[in-house]
């Protein structure tokens, strides 16, 4: 069963949580219903409905529970993997402490581009369930526009992921530590949906 429910709260945002349809619930916050008018509105939740239907939020906490354990493993093969202070382990020493840095940095870069693929099946999936993807685009565009942005500065890194649009901003590096690609590669995806009628998913 799907639950929907509005927070009050002025924050611009709408997410969807729950391990699978049948347990799941889509949350709106006054802030993006003022922002929104109904057909951007429409594209949002059919955005936050695509998250739950393809059970993107179980698939989250899989990509998360594994990086720990990537972390987690290296750390324990370096400070358990064997005596350090044998003059020919020095070398393997050297090696372990370079993956105990590299593993959990691979682990979060594997994560990210796994919800930022997720972004774009959403985006997908809310062009396909609207008929069109003109209304997701409008809502995407309001936001990055920066209507209402400061209090979307609110959010923590540890709650991006749970924002209909990145709160944070940066280039280069800084996206591949990104939960969700930049808004003009989104635009830009269902603008070539539009074009073409083709969803791809």
């Amino acid at each position: 069963m799907l639950f929907r429910s509005i927070i009050p709260d002025d924050s611009p945002n709408a997410f969807a949580t729950g391990r699978n349809p049948e347990h799941a619930s889509v949350a709106v916050t006054e802030g993006i219903l003022r922002l929104m008018n109904d057909r951007e509105l429409e594209g949002v939740i059919a955005h936050e409905l695509g998250h739950v239907l393809h059970r993107d939020i179980l698939i989250s906490s899989v990509a998360a529970t594994i990086a720990s354990a990537i972390t987690f493993l290296s750390r324990m093969a370096f400070f358990f993997g064997g005596a350090r202070d044998d003059e020919d382990n020095r070398g393997s020493a050297w090696a372990g402490l370079f993956m105990m840095i590299l593993a959990p940095i691979a682990a979060m870069l594997i994560q990210m581009a796994i919800s930022r693929s997720r972004e774009f099946d959403a985006d997908a999936a809310a062009a396909r369930y609207t008929g069109a993807p003109d209304g997701l685009i409008g809502a995407l565009r309001k936001l990055e526009m920066g209507v209402a942005r400061v209090p979307m500065n609110d959010a923590s890194p540890a709650t991006a992921h749970m924002f209909i649009l990145n709160p944070f901003r940066g280039g280069g590096l800084t996206r591949l530590f990104s939960t969700h690609p930049s808004t003009e590669e989104r635009i830009a995806r269902l603008e070539e949906i539009r074009r073409t009628g083709i969803v791809v998913t």
